[in-house]
């Protein structure tokens, strides 16, 4: 269902419940209920299934020639935004990217699992999480959405910030590794697992979520979608035109390889095994 057929949808929902509904404020809370638009953050990342080394400099991770893809987190964070608009939860998914020009591609994924439109804020600075939360921030100022939805983390660096970042500097409420998902009543409901159980939240919204792997998994692209991806709109902003200044505030000091590990060794019985436990390994 397009995003026009949604709106006519709701509209005609909401102008009938309006009939038998008195108080004004009310019916101003059921019309904006009308557009629930969702913002979903993705990154571009080297393929989880590409083996990366350092640099022989140490200077960072060598990834020329490396193939990127849309970071795991966030394919799990597009899927869920645009299933909660197939099932009438919400009218308008745009997803949004921050880095190289190349992350176009990642979004023309995002737009061909389903989200309506995309904007990326170029920029070829090495973008840290507090950069991103902010660029993030500023296009939910001016996208003014009703949720945002990003990966828990990014495979490339494990950071586990931005989310709670971008929450901090809206002043929203958020709800981290979520496994479900629910819209209703001006309200998020988000289930989510933690040690020796699970918790459910309920988030007014705006709201900012953050997505595990286990709250949905993501659609197989289609040749068809993918075409149509080509012909939805992608905006291209610079961290200028949103007033950010990017720098760095970190610096990388090395990157290296981890310890190779020596090869095992066979032995003969338990006896020999407790020899070589005592006089090599030293751990009895």
């Amino acid at each position: 269902m397009s995003v026009e057929e949604i709106v006519v949808t709701r509209c005609a929902a909401i102008i009938s419940s309006l009939d038998s509904v008195r108080p004004n404020h009310t019916r101003i809370r059921l019309l904006e209920e009308l557009i629930l638009k969702i913002v979903v953050a993705v990154k571009r990342v080297v393929d989880a299934n590409v083996k990366v080394g350092a640099k022989s400099d140490g200077t960072g991770v060598d990834i020329a020639n490396a193939k990127m893809s849309m970071n795991p987190f966030d394919e799990i964070a597009v899927e869920e935004a645009v299933r909660l608009r197939e099932a009438g939860a919400a009218t308008e998914v745009i997803a949004v990217s921050c880095g190289v020009a190349q992350c176009q591609e990642t979004l023309r994924t995002a737009l061909a699992i389903g989200a309506d439109r995309a904007i990326l804020v170029e920029s070829n600075e090495d973008l840290q999480p507090l950069a991103v939360a902010k660029l993030l921030k500023a296009v939910v100022d001016k996208e003014q959405p009703q949720l945002v939805i990003l990966g828990k983390q990014a495979i490339d660096d494990d950071s586990n910030q931005t989310g709670q970042m971008l929450a901090a500097l809206a002043n929203l409420p958020q709800a981290t590794f979520a496994s479900k998902v629910t819209i209703a009543d001006g309200k998020a409901t988000v289930s989510r697992e933690v040690d020796g159980g699970s918790e459910t939240l309920s988030l007014k919204l705006p709201a900012v979520v953050t997505t595990d792997l286990r709250l949905n998994e993501p659609r197989y692209v289609t040749l068809p979608n993918i075409m149509k991806a080509k012909k939805k709109p992608l905006e291209t902003l610079k961290p200028e035109d949103l007033g950010i200044d990017v720098t760095s505030r970190l610096k990388t000091i090395k990157v290296s390889e981890p310890p190779k590990r020596s090869a095992g060794v066979k032995v003969a019985d338990v006896k020999a095994l407790v020899e070589k436990l005592k006089t090599e390994a030293k751990v009895l």
